[in-house]
C-alpha cells in the first residue's frame, strides 16, 4: 500500500500516515498479519523523517492497530473489539463533527446518507 502524503496540507504528516493506515485496515486493503515496511523502509518510500513514521507507528501500535516484533518486525493486527475508552473517544469526536456539520448546514438527512455512503466502504 503506497501511502500519499501532503506536504502542504494542515495535518501533521504523522498523522496522515496514521489515517491512511487505519483507512487501510478498514476497507482491507492491508489484512491482519500483513508486514508493513520498516520505519527506516517506510521513510524511504515516502520521503519523510524517520522519527515521522516512528511517531506514527507508536500511536498506531498503543491504539492496537499494528503490532511490532523485534524478529518478525510490524504487522497489522486483528480487527478490535469494541473497548470503552474508543467508545468515548468516537462519541466526543463524533459529537464535535456533528456540531461543525449543524453550523454548516448540513441537514440530518445529509449526514446519514453520508455516513451509510463510507461506512459501505469498510464492509
Amino acid at each position: 500500500m503506497l501511502l500519499e502524503i501532503d506536504a502542504q496540507s494542515q495535518t501533521p504528516i504523522y498523522q496522515q500516515i496514521c489515517n491512511q493506515l487505519i483507512i487501510g485496515i478498514a476497507t482491507n486493503k492491508l489484512q491482519p498479519g500483513e508486514i508493513l515496511p520498516s520505519v527506516r523502509q517506510m521513510a524511504d518510500e515516502i520521503g519523510v523523517n524517520m522519527m515521522t513514521v516512528s511517531k506514527a507507528y507508536t500511536l498506531l501500535k498503543n491504539d492496537g492497530y499494528i503490532l511490532t516484533d523485534r524478529r518478525n518486525g510490524t504487522m497489522v493486527a486483528a480487527k478490535q473489539s469494541l473497548d470503552p475508552p474508543f467508545q468515548a473517544r468516537f462519541s466526543r469526536e463524533l459529537e464535535l463533527l456533528l456540531a461543525e456539520a449543524s453550523i454548516h448546514q448540513i441537514s440530518e438527512t445529509m449526514i446519514q446518507e453520508k455516513i451509510k455512503q463510507i461506512y459501505q466502504k469498510f464492509e
